[in-house]
Order: C-alpha cells, then structure tokens, then sequence
C-alpha cells in the first residue's frame, strides 16, 4: 500500500485534507475524494470555487459576531428586528439553526470568545436599540450556567430580564444537532432566570 499511496499523493492530500472536517472519518474521506476526483469533477471545481468565494468574502458581523459578507448582518440591519429582544449565542452558526424555526424575531449577539467581550460597548449597544429581554440559547451545561451568570452579573444595573430557552435541549448536544421542533418548543418555552 505505501508505494501505491506514494503515486497517488494528490488523491491522499485530498483525503488527508478532507479528514480534518469535522465529523469526517476516513472512510468518508476516501469516498468524498473519490467522487470528487474521478465521478464529478465539475463538482470540485464547483466546491472549490465556493470554498475561494467564501474565504473572500464572509466575515463576522461587526454587532451581533454572526455570519456576514457586509460589515453588519441583515439581522442587525434590519429595523424589523428590534423589539427589545436579544438572543446571545455561543457560536455564529447556531444563528442558522434558531433562524430556522422562524419564530424569533429579536437580534442577536455571540459570545464567541468570552474574555474578549467589550462589556462597555455592549451594554451602550443594549441601551441603545432599546433591549428589555436577554434570552440565552445555549444547551444545558455546567459551563453555560457559569456563562449566563457571568453575563447577567456583567449587565447588572440595566432594566433587562433574562431567561433561557427551556430543556428538552439535551445536555451537551450542540444545537445544530438538535430537530427543528425540539429547538422550537425549547425556544417558546424558555425560562426567566
């Protein structure tokens, strides 16, 4: 196999490179690989090219850290939006999965990297587009206890009210992971804390 894998080492960087995806083993690797370098090569022309475009162009919405090709996001552009609620995420992609199930209309804010949050800023942004409500949208853990803690002692002062999405979000479980109705009912039945 080492001399077969030694005449094929584009084929194997691809795989080896496939690999690092998340949630991608081997296996998959081999056959995503195959099919891209052999069964469709206008789709990995295609993948490429979007891979290029997406690199270039998406970036983290200055406000809310979620996904953006702008320097803001059409959430926080969009004066619809602002009915005093704020959803804060731990990650830009969890906007895609609440976003959804339709039912939230308020904007957004991800916590990203929690040390490197500008808590003077952030609280002039909620004075400012007048936010009421906190909602954290996390699953249900140790950690993310500690973090709505922290945040809500952070904003302590402001006329806010917090409250969490509801369990039925199994502990540990990222929200991608989570079926739409489970995130729903779990969204509509948060919990004031």
């Amino acid at each position: 196999m080492k001399n077969y894998k030694n005449n094929l080492n584009h084929f194997f960087s691809l795989v080896e490179s496939l690999e690092q995806l998340p949630t991608i083993g081997k296996k998959s690797a081999q056959k995503m690989a195959y099919y891209l370098s052999i069964d469709d090569k206008y789709l990995a022309l295609k993948i490429a090219h979007c891979i290029e475009n997406a690199i270039d162009y998406v970036k983290k919405c200055s406000i809310c850290g979620g996904l953006s090709e702008n320097e803001i996001c059409e959430i926080c552009s969009d004066e619809n939006r602002n009915n005093g609620q704020l959803c804060i995420i731990l990650h830009p992609k969890d906007i895609f999965t609440i976003e959804e199930i339709g039912e939230f209309e308020g904007q957004y804010f991800t916590i990203g990297e929690l040390e490197k949050i500008d808590f003077t800023t952030f609280k002039k942004n909620i004075k400012e587009k007048n936010i009421k409500e906190i909602i954290f949208a996390f699953s249900p853990t140790l950690a993310n206890d500690a973090i709505m803690l922290f945040i809500e002692d952070k904003l302590q002062g402001l006329d806010l009210t917090f409250s969490k999405i509801a369990q039925g979000v199994p502990t540990g479980i990222g929200l991608e992971n989570i079926d739409q109705l489970s995130l729903s009912r779990a969204f509509s039945s948060r919990i004031k804390i």
